[in-house]
């Protein structure tokens, strides 16, 4: 036992040693910043230098540049603002038939032109909304315009659009409009959610802090690139809002007897007779409730509901009917009334505008006029009124008790298995919290 010891003893003190050897060697390196220095030069020689200089010269650039078409393009302007000085494509644009699209009607199409280093155009692209309506959703229209032969030719094709599915989820902290942006959704995905559940929620009065919401929708691109238009936003395949602990779902569904729409879990459609409001975005401002008036300065039962927005706001009809009444009413400024079935009648006041005539048949959501403050009115709003059999009813409690459809037998089976893939990706966006979203 000794022994080890006696071993262990003598190893610990080589090791000590050897330390007191480094650090006593350690001072005796000399600084490096002290060492003498030599700089030495020499030529590098670069071969080929003129071969290269020379293909680099003759190497034909192509610049490529993208913008949207604004309203008040001209050929020149457009060209000038792609960084191309051409006169002989500017002169084909306006002259040529298929050419003369890019500018014409709506603004905001997508184009991309391809110039050469001597800033002459050499093809031109444009993508825009498909013209023929049959095609709208699901196609594009790309407009090509290049030279042939040293002549300009122009092509005009429809081209399916590319769609993705994109899943996001979000909390309500403020609003309804905060929550969506934050969550990155496009405005017409968030209008679209709305419009599902304003028969459950009413995102005016009754949303809470807290309340949350996971959706599955279409994204579309043209040729690769996110669409300008609609903000490449296509339709909401399924959603869920839960607002004060209650889970309400829909899910698109094709069926084979031409109803298609929204439906319930349970099978049940969600397209009721009546839109819960005739705006997509407003807030209450004045409910159907005795209230002081603020031009008669009296207090008095208010018979249906004010919707506080801008001038200029469309306004839809609540649901499919006929046009009884399209002019001026004294109090209520331009008006319009639509009769719909079992003695139903509903009433939008205050217009700027009226896009409808008497005895034209409209449906649920057509626009019918914008938003003013004509009549006996402080300000711009709409007045909406609800009446049944002459009756002035409460809308909001009216649109959540409007008949629905449910489905037939034969589509059951196909919207069950359709509804239980959709609930796994439901599921799948709520872990991805808000303000986050992926591609599938």
């Amino acid at each position: 036992m000794r022994h080890k010891r006696g071993i262990v003893v003598a190893a610990v003190a080589a090791m000590a040693g050897f330390a007191i050897t480094a650090v006593a060697v350690a001072p005796l390196v000399p600084d490096a910043s002290q060492l003498p220095q030599t700089l030495v030069t020499a030529a590098v020689p670069l071969n080929g230098l003129e071969a290269q200089l020379e293909a680099l010269a003759s190497h034909e650039l192509s610049l490529t540049r993208n913008d949207l078409t604004r309203n008040t393009d001209t050929p020149e302007r457009l060209l000038a603002r792609l960084g191309v000085n051409d006169p002989h494509a500017a002169a084909f644009l306006r002259k040529d038939a298929i050419a003369r699209k890019l500018l014409s009607g709506r603004a905001g199409k997508m184009v991309q032109a391809q110039a050469g280093s001597d800033g002459r155009l050499t093809a031109l692209t444009g993508r825009f909304q498909a013209e023929r309506s049959e095609l709208a959703g699901t196609h594009f229209a790309r407009l090509s315009i290049e030279q042939v032969d040293g002549r300009w030719s122009s092509r005009l094709e429809h081209v399916a659009l590319s769609a993705q599915v994109r899943l996001s989820s979000g909390r309500i902290r403020t609003t309804l409009y905060a929550a969506t942006d934050e969550a990155r959704l496009p405005d017409a995905i968030a209008a679209q959610m709305s419009e599902i559940f304003a028969t459950d929620v009413d995102f005016h009065r009754q949303l809470r802090k807290g309340d949350t919401f996971n959706i599955v929708y279409e994204t579309f691109t043209a040729d690769g690139e996110p669409i300008a238009w609609n903000q490449g936003a296509g339709r909401v395949l399924a959603a869920e809002f839960v607002s004060g602990g209650k889970a309400h779902h829909a899910i698109w569904f094709a069926g084979p007897d031409g109803r298609n729409g929204y439906f319930g879990l349970d099978g049940s459609s969600r397209r009721k007779a009546f839109l819960a409001s005739p705006m997509e975005f407003s807030r209450v401002t004045s409910g159907f409730a005795n209230r002081f008036h603020p031009v008669l300065q009296n207090w008095r039962q208010h018979k249906g509901v004010d919707y506080s927005a801008p001038t200029g706001t469309p306004v839809r009809s609540v649901g499919d009917g006929v046009v009884d009444f399209a002019g001026r009413q004294n109090g209520y400024g331009n008006v319009v009334e639509i009769k719909h079935s079992n003695q139903r009648t509903t009433v939008y006041a205050h217009l700027s505008r009226m896009d409808v005539r008497r005895g034209q048949r409209v449906e649920q959501g057509q626009r019918i006029g914008a938003v003013g403050a004509t009549g006996w009115a402080t300000g711009p709003h709409l007045h909406f009124e609800f009446r049944v059999a002459g009756q002035h009813q409460d809308p909001l409690l009216i649109a959540k008790a409007a008949e629905t459809v449910a489905l037939d037998n034969a589509s059951r089976s196909r919207f069950a298995a359709i509804a239980q893939t959709v609930q796994v990706k439901l599921d799948l966006a709520e872990t991805l919290g808000p303000a986050h979203g992926r591609f599938e």
